[in-house]
């Protein structure tokens, strides 16, 4: 067999993902245990009835076709419309590229903005796909992580302390995955002017703006930054449609006019009938309020099961459809206590540590299931810390006066 290419085997690096803990609470549950799934971010509802049967509708019209390699019109339109939305900055259709979810929208900055041996500062905790991504573009990348007690956002000292002659972009995501944590506007001001002195690409991640749990602020609003900043985004979060892998990237209008070769070679556009619905979809906010509340009940609820909680705290959390919980009074790493808890309680969250250095000694617990499952989810989770901190806390016989 020819070799396989290092750009392909390389995606992933080395050592242990996190995943371990999610891979084996799947096959414990189709094995027949009673496991209690919130290490996914996938919502436990269906996509709403109108983008279906709009869905629907569009197939049995004939949009089995082509399109448009950048998105039709029509679609392009409805894509500015809720980015001018969701970064408070004026977007046409030109500003718009339409990619297969947000994934593709990240693929697809990284690709406009780094050279092969150029280098980016990713801003940890991270989204698990980043540093793949990255490795993709070939890029270098250094990650800043942002400390639990900063309630996960970035300070300029740590940013400069990273950026190198080479340093071509950065990469943030806010409101974030996995902590929740959502950049106030003196941190994206900060990040602004670093980006403007450093005559940095920034790329933003912002697929869960409908999930902040109160403002919205995009950097691409801020002053110097439209021309320099790529905003991901996409339908999954905000409209229930993870499974339909439709994104866009909102971008200059000369940076989306190059970036039309790459879906050329790389996606040949979206599908019609898919992009049909997403019109219909973005343009009538289908669901957005509905999911947006139902995440923000869920949020003050699992917030409210955990206050007082001994031996663990909430760190971030105040936006997306997760809940970062620092449990190193009781446990330093993430994933044995993920796995611990598994074990002991049925319970499958997220380690940490799959999400970068900062995270380490926390957990993110995916708010994905309904309100009498997250409410026994989160007894069965404080049952644990607290005998985990009674245990710390027990003097053990014999041992020196």
């Amino acid at each position: 067999m020819a070799q396989l290419s290092k750009r392909i085997s390389g995606i992933l690096g080395e050592g242990k993902s996190g995943w371990e803990v999610h891979f084996e609470a799947i096959s414990r549950k189709r094995a027949g245990a009673d496991i209690i799934m919130l290490s996914m971010g996938d919502h436990d509802f269906d996509t709403p009835d109108a983008t279906v049967e709009a869905c629907i509708a569009a197939l049995r019209s004939g949009h089995h076709h082509y399109t448009d390699l950048a998105g039709f019109a029509e679609l392009r339109a409805a894509m500015a419309r809720v980015s001018e939305l969701s970064t408070g900055v004026a977007t046409l259709p030109q500003n718009v590229i339409t990619t297969p979810g947000g994934q593709g929208a990240l693929f697809a900055a990284t690709q406009a903005s780094l050279d092969v041996g150029d280098h980016a500062i990713v801003v940890g905790p991270y989204y698990a796909t980043y540093p793949g991504t990255l490795r993709l573009a070939q890029a270098d990348y250094t990650v800043v992580q942002a400390s639990a007690e900063d309630d996960f956002e970035p300070r300029r000292a740590a940013l400069e302390a990273a950026v190198t002659p080479r340093t071509r972009a950065m990469l943030i995501n806010s409101p974030n995955n996995p902590t929740g944590a959502v950049y106030s506007r003196r941190t994206l001001e900060e990040i602004a002017r670093f980006c403007i002195d450093h005559d940095l690409w920034l790329i933003s991640d912002e697929v869960y703006w409908t999930l902040a749990g109160g403002e919205h602020i995009s950097a691409a609003s801020l002053p110097g930054m439209e021309e320099r900043t790529l905003v991901v985004n996409s339908v999954s979060k905000s409209h229930a449609m993870t499974g339909w892998r439709a994104g866009w990237l909102r971008a200059p209008a000369p940076v989306v006019a190059s970036l039309t070769n790459l879906n050329l070679v790389v996606t040949f556009g979206l599908a019609d009938f898919v992009g049909q619905a997403l019109v219909r979809a973005l343009s009538n906010d289908w669901g957005v309020a509905e999911i947006a509340a139902t995440y923000a009940k869920r949020r003050q609820a699992m917030l409210a099961a955990f206050q007082g909680m001994a031996g663990a705290v909430v760190r971030g959390s105040r936006g997306g459809m997760y809940i970062m919980l620092d449990v190193r009074e009781v446990e330093p790493d993430g994933q044995v206590f993920a796995m611990g808890l598994l074990d002991t309680e049925k319970v499958a969250v997220m380690p940490g540590e799959s999400f970068g250095e900062a995270a380490a000694g926390h957990v993110r617990i995916s708010l994905v299931q309904d309100d009498a499952v997250l409410a026994e989810a989160a007894a069965r989770i404080r049952r644990y810390v607290e005998g985990l901190a009674r245990h710390a806390a027990t003097p053990v016989l014999g041992a020196a006066q």
